[in-house]
């Protein structure tokens, strides 16, 4: 088997071309079908809501559970990667998607839908386990291309998410009338099993392999071969709990860094890209079909957002790209609601702000990646990740106190959502930078 040099006196098996895109290909369709069952619930609650007669604060209520259930899920999600590794975690994020788009097409009640909702964890954890598989897997990669684009060839896998904003916007449109809203969630499930079952077939990294092969040797009482392996391999050996990892040495840092980062930055996602219609129709008086036809067009110049920063971020480095398109991005959405006028302007500016506010997801979830060792990297993006619903919740709540208090949508918009993305950009200032992952 052909070999790649390391930083140590061995070096880890090569993965080849082929099972490289394979395995990008995959990633990229099963994280676009968790967008689209993810926005799929947010974009189909109205219509939830009226078909069992809840109030306004029941639906808000379901709404704000089911996040708080999905934070829990998604949080649990690293650790058990850390421990089963990345091929059956992929499955399992792929599986919970299905999963929970079939549980929710059969919802009887508020109860029931907000306890299989928070399978939608599984889903939402897509992007931090695909981000950990593809790091390790480009590292060490015979694809030469793809290894000195990694970032962006990550890029079209993250843009799975305005692209499955776009597929859910359109489904919505084109199905509910035909389908209704369970039909809606039906669609989703038969290409999650096949991607499910497609993810057997992958293999798992190299770098996890050699950390099995570590645990069985500490396990045997052989700690020192153990380490020996590690030094071997040019690999730190850290024979702690994953969770507890990420909050030490070198890691510490980025962890609080950047989990500040994520939880305010879900404040604009939250307001613009989850609540897109909301904000269209309450804040700039657009028609709610006209806001699904802007919506379609926004979340398609998005995914060129995602392109760029994906390719920028590989020359410039991925912490500045990201700071600075977080920066432009709240900018843009407070012109957005504050001086634009018109379809034009409003969608100019508005697909402009996503551009800047998504595009960065690109980089910022290899970013992370590359931020921990392989024994806790899953971990790592996963806890990360799962800070994004409790900055929905928390989101939510502040618009919520701000419209009950005589505010505008406008006005809670531009405090919540384009002011969250602007600190964000601040924040992640504070991060440190860190070395591309090597083979």
């Amino acid at each position: 088997m052909s070999t790649v040099s390391s930083a140590g006196t061995r070096s880890f098996p090569r993965v080849s071309v082929k099972a490289t895109r394979q395995a990008t290909v995959i990633a990229f369709l099963a994280w676009l079908l968790a967008v689209y069952d993810y926005i799929l619930f947010g974009t189909l609650l109205p219509e939830i809501g009226d078909h069992f007669g809840w109030s306004e604060a029941t639906a808000s209520l379901v709404s704000t559970l089911v996040s708080v259930g999905t934070a829990i899920v998604a949080l649990a999600v690293g650790p058990i990667v850390d421990r089963i590794g990345r091929r059956r975690g992929m499955i399992l994020t792929v599986s919970g998607t299905a999963l929970a788009s079939a549980a929710s097409a059969a919802t009887p009640g508020a109860g029931y839908l907000v306890g299989v909702r928070a399978f939608g964890g599984l889903g939402l954890s897509e992007q931090a386990v695909n981000a950990t598989y593809l790091n390790e897997i480009y590292a060490v990669t015979e694809d030469e291309k793809i290894k000195k684009r990694r970032g962006l060839v990550y890029s079209a896998v993250q843009g799975g998410w305005p692209l499955g904003v776009l597929l859910a916007a359109a489904f919505v449109a084109i199905f509910l009338p035909l389908v209704g809203w369970r039909g809606c969630f039906l669609l989703a499930v038969f290409p999650a099993v096949v991607i499910a079952l497609a993810r057997r077939g992958l293999k798992e990294s190299p770098q996890f392999q050699l950390e099995l092969q570590m645990r069985e040797l500490r396990k045997q009482g052989r700690a020192d071969e153990a380490a020996e392996l590690a030094r071997e391999y040019g690999v730190e050996e850290q024979p702690s709990a994953p969770l507890l990892s990420i909050f030490k040495g070198s890691a510490l840092r980025n962890t609080l860094v950047l989990g500040f980062a994520w939880l305010v930055n879900w404040f604009g996602i939250q307001v613009f890209a989850v609540l897109g219609t909301t904000v269209l129709t309450e804040g700039k008086q657009v028609s709610f079909t006209g806001s699904l036809i802007m919506l379609i067009v926004i979340n398609a110049i998005g995914y060129l957002g995602y392109l760029f920063h994906g390719w920028i971020g590989d020359r410039f480095g991925r912490r500045n790209v990201i700071a600075v398109g977080w920066l432009i991005s709240g900018v843009l959405f407070a012109l957005t609601l504050t001086v634009a006028s018109g379809t034009v302007a409003v969608v100019t500016l508005y697909s402009l702000g996503m551009f800047f506010l998504i595009g960065p997801y690109a980089a910022l979830l290899f970013y992370m990646g590359e931020c921990y060792d392989t024994q806790c990297r899953a971990t790592g993006t996963a806890f990360l990740n799962a800070l994004s619903q409790p900055g929905a919740i928390l989101a939510g709540v502040i618009t919520t106190a701000m419209l009950a208090s005589g505010s505008n949508w406008s006005s809670a918009a531009l405090i919540v959502g384009a002011v969250g993305t602007f600190v964000s950009g601040l924040v992640m200032f504070a991060a440190r930078k860190v070395q591309t992952l090597q083979g």
